[in-house]
C-alpha cells in the first residue's frame, strides 16, 4: 500500500469517527461523542504520520509527530499545519482513550458518568480542528506532487 492509500484511508476513518461524534453529540451520548471524537483526532494524525512512511500501529500519534517536528523532517509548507494538530493529538490521547472505555479505574468512576456536554462540545471541536488539519496537510502533499520538478511550468 502506498503512503497516499494509507493517508487516505487514515483520514477516512476520521471523517467517520467525527461524524458519528458529531451524531452523539445531538443524541446527548456525552462519552460516545468523546469516543468517537477521540478516534477521528487519532486517525488524523495517523494520516499525517503515514504521508512520512510511518506505520499506524500506535494510540500515540503525538509522540512520531512530536519527534518529526523535533528532527526537522518535516517540509515547511507542512509544518505549520502538523505542529496546529500537536496539542490537539496530546489533548485527546490514549488517555483519553482509556477513560472513555474503562472509565477511572482509581476512582471506580464509569466512563459515563465522566462526561459531560461541556468536554463532549469541547472534544468534538477539537476532532474538527484535527480532521481539518489532517484534510489541509493530504492537500498540501497533493499540490507539492504536482509541481514541476525541472523548473518548467
Amino acid at each position: 500500500m502506498k503512503a497516499s492509500d494509507s493517508a487516505a484511508y487514515r483520514l477516512a476513518l476520521a471523517e467517520g469517527f467525527l461524524a458519528e461524534a458529531e451524531q452523539d453529540v445531538g443524541l446527548e451520548r456525552w462519552r460516545s461523542c468523546v469516543d468517537n471524537a477521540q478516534l477521528a483526532t487519532e486517525n488524523a494524525g495517523k494520516a499525517v504520520l503515514s504521508l512520512f512512511g510511518i506505520a499506524s500501529k500506535t494510540h500515540d500519534p503525538a509522540q512520531p509527530i512530536a519527534a518529526l517536528l523535533r528532527a526537522r523532517e518535516i517540509p515547511s509548507e507542512l509544518e505549520g499545519p502538523i505542529r496546529q494538530m500537536l496539542p490537539d493529538l496530546l489533548a485527546l490521547g490514549p488517555a483519553e482513550h482509556l477513560m472513555t472505555d474503562y472509565g477511572d479505574e482509581a476512582t471506580h468512576t464509569l466512563p459515563w458518568d465522566l462526561f459531560t456536554r461541556e468536554s463532549a462540545v469541547e472534544a468534538l471541536a477539537i476532532a474538527r480542528r484535527s480532521v481539518q488539519l489532517a484534510k489541509d496537510t493530504l492537500g498540501a502533499t497533493r499540490e507539492r506532487r504536482q509541481e514541476p520538478t525541472d523548473g518548467s511550468a
